[in-house]
């Protein structure tokens, strides 16, 4: 290292363009077109601006290139449950996309908490992010009301807007319900519980929606229904539900869990106390994670994409944020969920 590079201190400092620029014997022009433009640049060149840059160990300043540039690199991913894995895959498919357009994705979870939404919204705005995913709880739709006025693009993730107001990917919840409640009904069960997680989610009330419409063509109606009321979407909150259905009596036959992690935690206590899944209690869930598979009794689960939502919802948020936003539609995207059936519904 150089004089120059000796902090007052006498610790080492970063290496400039400058002092790359000074190893390999070049102008800093050089150097910057080697970076940026390295087809302007002959190997020979391209090659001791390379050696130079690995020798002192420069690494370039994204946030001053980003002040040149007027614009980020970056797009902000706000999820409420990082620890949930549907919204693991979710990310995977938005960095998927991202990174294929030289993008890095900032991903912050809000813990279904309405005022840390809005923290890390403000924080996206601070950061002039390019652009955002939200898959958000707030009902009022305050977070990406707070982007709007900033001019920052965004886009909802398992939520259906109008196309008026922003794009939108999200499966259709209420036709998720309906597969569910068919496939328990068709098997025989009448008297069903419904799980249904913090009713402020649109995606809960939506799949609660679907269960009622299978009960009514089979002749019943929401007063046959056994609803579970809890605050959380998480494992423990599965384990008290299944506390409580054991003590109702008469017992349902069936469960249909708002998601996964409900699903499975409600399936630790059943079988802890002996109920014999699905001979006893058949048990449905909703994303299909990873684990849904995996687990000690393989749980049925509707399917959502959440790789593709994460995918399509980038690929929408890029197109709003690029070169002509001006031609820009928003579009309104709704996918279909699968139900897949294994063994914790099967036969009684």
């Amino acid at each position: 290292m150089t004089a120059a590079d000796t902090g007052a201190d006498g610790t080492d400092m970063a290496a400039g363009i400058k002092d790359v620029a000074r190893e390999a014997g070049v102008s800093v022009g050089t150097v910057s077109n080697v970076i940026n433009r390295p087809d302007r640049v002959s190997d020979e060149v391209r090659a001791r601006v390379h050696a130079a840059i690995r020798s002192l160990g420069y690494v370039r300043s994204e946030s001053a290139r980003q002040l040149r540039a007027g614009r980020s690199r970056m797009l902000g991913l706000l999820v409420m449950d990082t620890a949930n894995p549907f919204f693991a895959a979710l990310a995977r498919g938005a960095e998927d996309v991202a990174r294929r357009a030289d993008l890095g994705v900032m991903v912050c979870n809000s813990a279904e908490d309405v005022s840390a939404e809005e923290s890390y919204v403000s924080l996206f705005a601070e950061q002039r992010v390019r652009g955002a995913l939200l898959a958000t709880t707030d009902p009022a739709g305050t977070p990406w009301r707070l982007l709007g006025r900033q001019g920052i693009p965004f886009v909802l993730v398992d939520r259906v807007v109008d196309e008026a107001e922003a794009c939108s990917v999200a499966v259709d919840d209420v036709a998720g319900g309906l597969l569910a409640g068919r496939h328990l009904l068709d098997a025989g069960h009448r008297r069903v519980a419904y799980v249904r997680g913090p009713d402020r989610l649109q995606q809960v009330r939506d799949r609660r929606t679907g269960l009622l419409r299978a009960l009514e063509e089979a002749g019943g109606t929401a007063d046959d229904l056994v609803e579970l009321d809890v605050d959380r979407l998480d494992v423990g909150a599965g384990r008290d539900a299944g506390a409580r259905l054991l003590g109702l009596a008469p017992r349902p036959t069936a469960v249909f869990c708002a998601n996964d992690l409900l699903a499975l935690g409600l399936l630790q206590t059943v079988h802890a106390a002996g109920v014999r899944v699905p001979e006893e209690l058949a048990v449905v869930g909703y994303d299909d994670i990873e684990f849904a598979e995996a687990s000690l009794i393989p749980l049925t689960s509707v399917r959502q994409p959440a790789a593709e939502m994460g995918r399509l919802a980038t690929e929408l948020l890029l197109e709003e944020s690029g070169a002509a936003p001006e031609d820009h539609r928003h579009r309104r995207i709704v996918l279909q969920p699968e139900l897949v059936v294994r063994r914790s519904s099967l036969g009684r």
